[in-house]
């Protein structure tokens, strides 16, 4: 674990999130993030963005894809409900020793070695929690540990945002910590063509028989104004794979599975079990009765 000395006291560093991710779908909300990234004076900070929108639409792979095209580490830190400030900022923990040292959070890693921060589901977390963050959101871009006893100067290259869903199981953020994290960049779900080449990215082996139906699904319900994403398509296809590789196993000579496996006949009743598996017997009104 890598270590630095910050007015003489000695904090381990976290190491970066490996993300192989490739944003497929809507380049403007990526060329959005990435313009608020910007520094167009030598006196200019970044902003501080939320990526909103439903679960499963990509607001994460989306801040690591455009961390990704600046070649800069990404440090993932997950909200929930009983975050604290400690957790966000610096720990206190016991060695083997038995002595107290401090373990940087990976979002204070960010800061102090320049990578990107993904505060992610950030209206998951508290006012408190989101308090101590006030000073790394302004034009002062520092944090203040109590339990270190120190503060820690944001390395100018650090850049921040934060992902926040649209559903009931979140907290309000407070007016000043809004007004620090603009703009707001919204993630809409995306149209058929990138959701089939969303999940194709993800599971390049799916026959286009499966991923066209699953696709279909989706698009259907985003007519109704279900919360189904291309998440949800994902979870979908690979489980019909594995229901069609589990029969297969078991002997049925209408299976084959290889590089590209293929379905059983009956298409409709794997894809059936599939989404009731998946999402629940809801939403089965989706499927295509064709």
């Amino acid at each position: 674990m890598q270590q630095t000395i910050i007015d003489g006291v000695r904090i381990d560093l976290c190491p970066p999130d490996e993300m192989d991710v490739n944003w497929v779908g809507n380049l403007d909300v990526l060329n959005q993030l990435l313009a608020c990234w910007l520094r167009v004076h030598a006196d200019d900070i970044p902003l501080h963005p939320r990526l909103i929108g439903r679960p499963g639409v990509g607001k994460t792979t989306l801040a690591c894809a455009a961390a990704a095209r600046l070649k800069r580490d990404v440090y993932i830190f997950q909200a929930t409900v009983d975050t604290r400030p400690e957790d966000l900022l610096i720990s206190p923990v016991l060695n083997q020793e038995g002595k107290i040292k401090y373990v940087a959070s990976t979002l204070v890693t960010a800061m102090i070695r320049g990578g990107v921060a993904v505060l992610d589901e950030g209206n998951r977390m508290g006012e408190k929690s989101w308090a101590s963050l006030a000073p790394l959101l302004d034009h002062r871009r520092y944090i203040e540990s109590i339990v270190a006893g120190v503060k820690i100067k944001a390395h100018s290259d650090f850049l921040f945002c934060t992902t926040m869903n649209e559903d009931a199981s979140t907290f309000e953020v407070p007016e000043y910590i809004q007004s620090r994290l603009q703009p707001q960049i919204y993630i809409d779900f995306a149209d058929a063509n990138e959701e089939a080449e969303i999940i194709k990215s993800n599971m390049p082996f799916a026959p286009d028989e499966i991923v066209d139906y699953v696709v279909h699904f989706l698009q259907r319900a985003h007519a109704a104004d279900e919360p189904y994403s291309v998440r949800d398509g994902i979870n979908i296809t690979r489980l019909v794979l594995k229901l069609a590789a589990a029969e297969a196993e078991r002997g049925n000579p209408s299976v084959k599975v290889s590089d590209k496996p293929i379905l059983p006949r009956d298409m409709r009743t794997a894809l059936h079990s599939a989404v009731m598996g998946v999402l629940g017997d809801e939403a089965l009104r989706y499927l295509s009765t064709d």
